[in-house]
């Protein structure tokens, strides 16, 4: 069977660039290391040759070339042995200083050693990047083995007579600073569908430290530990029904005269024969052997009986019959919702471990924005941030703050550096490539993460969602109106399940009505509303400058090219 392997060379001395760990470098908000290891990752084994990185997943390989430092040549021999392929096996060869490398180009080259025995990523000015390749594995051996030795090699001296040439704008490398500071300027993402930048985010993300709170006030939180009860349910024995509270045998028995209410303090005990009138809820009364409801007894007098036409049962709920002290109520993940926070306190607790709820800081982007006051030349009304935290609060987000924010460099760097008293910023514009598109340049100078960059729909294909240093998520929302609140209602809920570390929510589904009139070639955001027989029209268009589109609309439908099933459905609050 023939598999794919991957070489990724994480060493070299980047003397052009003082010395730096080149692989470390962030561009486009991550590790240029990591986009070679995401462009790979569909690849059988990995190995990363260079410096060990003890951040590195468990099942990704890491060697040396011998002696350290001793060019590519030496490197690639070295990951060859620590792989040991097979002969007929595919060999990507990388190095970890291509910013721009997707999934794509690397099946490219895979598909390209089928007519030969190597091939070759050519950039966009036309250079051979002889370190962006994929090999056949016996070809690459064999050339190795023509060597006399690996040292101080350019890996021109590997290149086979005949090769494949892959022309791609995925394969410029960064040999200098200045290259370094051209790909920040431009950075360039994969666009991914919804579902895997869902994905993406659930396995990137970190979730919130645990922490004890009163689950009255933890609505929104999910339990970071089982919620185990502290005591039985119910406590004693209590009687299910209204009736009378009997002691063993099949009657009659003998009526006392008193009641038993719920609450009661006093201590009473029955002896053989008598009954007691009991109340739903009430201690059943020591001595009793079940509890018979009213439709099941006459009473004649002092003398109670069992009605012959009805069934023998007893409406006593026994101590511990729905759980006993110690018992499981809720596994960790669970939301804290209004059924969980009243069954914690069936089981006499009030505090518990939990993550969450999760605060988000609204920050509103953009020179022209104005939220009050007169409109002057130029400048438009900010309607969206006055209805955020509506939308926040449907999506389970508790909105915490809201800011305005100009268009410069310093502005952004300044709030992804210092609004840390929440757990999301949610930013709305900034997110495309225009001159006063700052946001991307900014995650890059602060550190960040950029786990989705862009995503194939429409529209909100250039949102983002990003991690800081500190844990802290950045989702960038596009300006325009109906792009922000789709984008923020296809994402927030999963990156709220994240820090939760809670299951994300299951996507609602429904029958669209005419769906094969719905022509499209993308992935499309529309709204809909719900007809009486249950199914579901679809707007084929909307204007995205504003919201009109959705006033009476039930539901955002997200639409894929050539669905012929039931689609998902996202509920609009109301």
């Amino acid at each position: 069977m023939v598999s794919t392997h991957a070489i990724v060379l994480a060493g070299g001395k980047a003397s052009r660039m003082g010395g730096v760990d080149k692989p470390a470098l962030v561009v486009g908000g991550r590790r240029m290391l990591d986009t070679a290891l995401a462009a790979v990752s569909g690849c059988e084994r990995i190995v990363v040759v260079g410096p060990h990185r003890p951040d590195l997943e468990a099942d990704v390989l890491q060697t040396r070339e011998s002696p350290p430092g001793s060019g590519p040549v030496a490197a690639v021999a070295a990951g060859f042995e620590a792989i040991r392929p097979g002969t007929n096996d595919t060999i990507v060869v990388l190095a970890a200083d291509l910013p721009f490398l997707e999934t794509g180009l690397i099946d490219a080259l895979g598909d390209a050693t089928r007519d030969a025995g190597a091939s070759f990523a050519v950039d966009e000015t036309d250079r051979v990047q002889f370190l962006c390749a994929a090999w056949v594995a016996g070809v690459l051996d064999e050339r190795l083995k023509s060597l006399n030795t690996f040292v101080n090699q350019p890996m021109k001296v590997l290149v086979p007579e005949h090769y494949s040439r892959i022309s791609t704008a995925g394969a410029l490398d960064c040999d200098t600073m200045s290259d370094i500071d051209r790909a920040r300027a431009h950075p360039r993402h994969e666009a991914l569908g919804i579902d895997e930048a869902r994905r993406a985010v659930l396995r990137a993300v970190r979730p919130l430290t645990p922490e004890a709170r009163h689950l009255e006030t933890a609505r929104g939180a999910a339990l970071s530990a089982p919620l185990v009860a502290a005591e039985a349910c119910p406590r004693m024995d209590v009687s299910a029904m209204d009736g009378y509270a009997v002691t063993a045998g099949g009657g009659p028995w003998h009526l006392r005269n008193e009641t038993r209410f719920a609450g009661s303090p006093d201590t009473v005990e029955i002896e053989d024969g008598e009954a007691v009138r009991i109340a739903t809820g009430a201690h059943v009364p020591a001595g009793s052997a079940a509890v018979l409801r009213d439709e099941h007894v006459t009473v004649a007098g002092s003398v109670v009986s069992r009605r012959v036409d009805t069934p023998v049962r007893d409406d006593t709920r026994r101590r511990g019959e729905d759980w006993h002290a110690g018992e499981v109520i809720a596994e960790a993940g669970t939301p804290v919702d209004p059924a969980l926070i009243s069954a914690a306190a069936t089981a006499e607790i009030t505090v518990a471990p939990v993550r969450g709820p999760v605060r988000a800081h609204v920050v509103v982007t953009g020179d022209e924005i104005r939220r009050s006051g007169p409109l002057h030349t130029g400048q438009i009304r900010d309607t969206l941030g006055p209805i955020l935290p509506m939308l926040l609060a449907h999506c389970g987000v508790h909105d915490s703050t809201h800011a305005h924010l100009r268009d410069t460099p310093e502005g952004f760097e300044q709030v992804l550096r210092e609004i840390t008293d929440t757990d999301v910023l949610v930013i709305v514009g900034a997110t495309g490539g225009g001159a006063a598109d700052q946001l991307r340049r900014s995650l890059d100078e602060v550190g960040a993460h950029v786990i989705v960059g862009r995503v194939a729909i429409r529209p909100g294909g250039s949102q983002i969602v990003a991690t800081l240093p500190d844990g802290r998520v950045v989702l960038g929302l596009p300006g325009n109106p109906y792009a922000a609140v789709a984008t923020l209602a296809t994402m927030l809920p999963t990156i709220a399940a994240a820090l939760r570390n809670s299951e994300p929510p299951t996507p609602r589904k429904g029958t669209v009505a005419d769906l094969r009139d719905i022509a499209t070639t993308v992935t499309r955001v529309l709204p809909a509303i719900q007809l009486p027989d249950g199914r579901w029209k679809v707007e084929q268009s909307v204007r995205t400058a504003h919201l009109a589109g959705l006033v009476g609309r039930d539901a955002l439908a997200i639409v894929h090219p050539d669905h012929t099933g039931p689609v998902e459905l996202i509920p609009l609050p109301r």
